[in-house]
């Protein structure tokens, strides 16, 4: 069965060197950056099942954390060229690439969708996190980036980041919030409303909705509680098969995607084999299964 992971992550090398003369303190910040596999990609190959090909995206080394707005259109563009490099000479293992936009620069990030997106067959989208400058990815400065992306057809991966408001973040429930907070102001927005062609693939298989349908069915508006399934969603939750057969029942089958989050979450190269054998233990039939596995993904990029 073929298996296409939809949320991997690689740290193109020159693009790292060249972010940690910017702000040295990178490297500290979260200890995932450390992962060799993120970077060496013949260690990463020795690690390989050799059958679940990759659509990689940059870990979150965001340069409109650092500079300004043209700084950071540069860089996004250094690193978007690499990282087509990498795919490029590891064709046996990549899939497709999805780029980094900067989001201090609205303008760029709009001109990569239309330059490099929509012309490039070996790139499918970008990757768009929950928060940008310190604010929800659902503020309207934002919207032309979405309005781009529906445009040209292309989804975005919507990736989660700490709110540095907040005293207490932490990996294992934090980022899940994050991305459950960002769905619903973008729904709450009229994301959905305003380009409902717009196509959204969520990290860690939708955060926390699945288990709340409840309340978002009873306690939200009609329209906006419909908007919440229009999410496209991973399975990148570490195994818990039962917790897959939740996301599938909320968002539909066809909105659920192999995704892993390789190399990380299970060292050394992540868990890609506890998450594929989650997906064969659903409740789900081996025509939904294969959905999963590519089916779903190939669809929604246009090729199938």
């Amino acid at each position: 069965m073929t298996r296409i992971d939809v949320f991997a992550h690689v740290l193109p090398p020159r693009f790292y060197e060249t972010m940690k003369a910017v702000e040295p303190a990178i490297p500290t910040r979260y200890a995932f950056f450390n992962n060799p596999v993120l970077t060496d990609m013949e260690l990463r190959h020795s690690h390989w099942d050799g059958v679940t090909k990759q659509v990689i995206s940059h870990v979150n080394a965001l340069p409109e954390d650092y500079v300004g707005p043209e700084e950071a259109a540069d860089l996004c563009r250094q690193g978007n060229d690499e990282l087509l490099e990498m795919l490029d000479a590891n064709r046996d293992m990549f899939e497709a690439a999805v780029l980094m936009v900067p989001m201090n620069n609205i303008v760029e990030a709009v001109r990569i969708v239309h330059e490099q997106v929509a012309t490039n067959p070996d790139v499918v989208g970008v990757q768009i996190f929950t928060r940008a400058l310190g604010k929800s990815i659902a503020e309207e400065e934002f919207f032309p980036l979405f309005a781009a992306l529906e445009e040209v057809g292309a989804p975005a991966w919507l990736h989660p980041v700490f709110d540095l408001r907040k005293p207490d973040n932490n990996l294992v429930f934090s980022w899940e919030y994050e991305l459950s907070q960002a769905m619903l102001q973008m729904v709450q927005a009229g994301l959905f409303q305003k380009h409902p062609n717009l196509k959204v693939i969520v990290h860690h298989a939708g955060g926390m909705a699945p288990f709340f349908a409840g309340r978002i069915d009873r306690i939200m508006k009609p329209d906006q509680a419909a908007d919440m399934r229009k999410f496209y969603v991973d399975t990148a939750i570490l195994g818990n098969p039962r917790a897959l057969d939740l996301a599938a029942d909320y968002y539909g089958i066809d909105h659920i995607v192999l995704g892993t989050d390789a190399p990380l979450g299970i060292l050394p190269a992540g868990a890609t084999k506890e998450i594929c054998a989650a997906i064969d233990d659903m409740h789900i039939s081996d025509t939904d299964r294969a959905a999963i596995y590519s089916g779903n993904y190939l669809r929604l990029i246009g090729k199938e």
